[in-house]
């Protein structure tokens, strides 16, 4: 189940009010109107996306809305959960076998988890399981990778953009060095585009892209493990065996944190 990364708001809101703060502390409301240029939004934004359609296909810029949608989302799923629902299914398979899972393994969310366990259920080698089931891991960061490179090449077209707006502000302003009217306009069209491209790239496009991939590196690993429990599952390992092997990707603290709930459920089985 997915819930909404508060982080990511939290950090786009935190750079911004520090930004306007920062500059109507010196200038107040009048000085932060002076960074509002229509042009030079423009500028960079219309050669930000220029950029994007000449280097992507439009079926991968479509797929824009999603890839923003991950990054302001996060996966509840942890390893003590996963390792929960393959100690369970183990101990039904040791108990009633492997057949019996067809039933347990529908009360199961994570479709990777169902594909994996009805490969096992249909007595599939345990070599093929993990061919078939890495093969969907690399899909999916192949997947992940042309959404990230997107928001990355963004990133590097936006500073880009923000130095051509710089530049054409200085030809004008140079242009009408005669008329000193028209230096004030240009100079600022000249300073403000790198302003503009800079904030987009290091505030909105190159931390998305940094975060989508830890996302990507966090449900490898955690798909890894799922690919290890279906294998100790289909092999018949004993529940507690399988708990230890898969406790193995648990950190210290996670660790701890799992045993201490084990203890609780067993006292509250003693209990009953």
């Amino acid at each position: 189940m997915r819930k909404v990364d508060m982080l990511t708001p939290a950090g786009l809101m935190v750079g911004l009010a520090m930004l306007i703060f920062g500059i109507m502390w010196n200038g107040g409301a009048d000085g932060f109107l002076s960074f509002v240029d229509p042009s030079s939004i423009l500028i960079v934004l219309g050669g930000l996306i220029a950029g994007l359609l000449v280097s992507f296909p439009l079926k991968d810029i479509r797929h824009m809305a999603t890839v923003f949608k991950q990054v302001f989302s996060s996966e509840e799923q942890s390893v003590g959960e996963l390792i929960g629902i393959f100690v369970k299914l183990s101990e039904r398979a040791r108990r009633e076998g492997l057949l019996s899972l067809e039933a347990e393994i529908g009360k199961v969310e994570d479709p990777f988890i169902q594909k994996g366990v009805y490969l096992a259920v249909d007595g599939i080698e345990p070599d093929v399981i993990t061919d078939i089931m890495n093969a969907e891991i690399m899909a999916m960061e192949e997947r992940h990778r042309k959404g990230r490179s997107i928001l990355e090449r963004a990133g590097e077209y936006a500073p880009a953009w923000g130095m051509i707006g710089t530049l054409i502000g200085l030809v004008l302003m140079l242009k009408n060095l005669n008329d000193p009217s028209t230096l004030g306009p240009n100079m600022a069209l000249a300073l403000l585009t790198t302003l503009y491209g800079s904030l987009l790239a290091n505030l909105i496009f190159l931390p998305m892209a940094a975060k989508l991939a830890l996302k990507t590196e966090k449900e490898v690993f955690l798909k890894q493990i799922i690919i290890e429990g279906v294998i100790g599952v289909q092999s018949g390992q004993n529940p507690r065996i399988l708990e230890e092997k898969l406790s193995a990707f648990l950190s210290s603290e996670e660790r701890r944190d799992l045993d201490k709930a084990v203890n609780e459920e067993e006292a509250l089985d003693n209990e009953a």
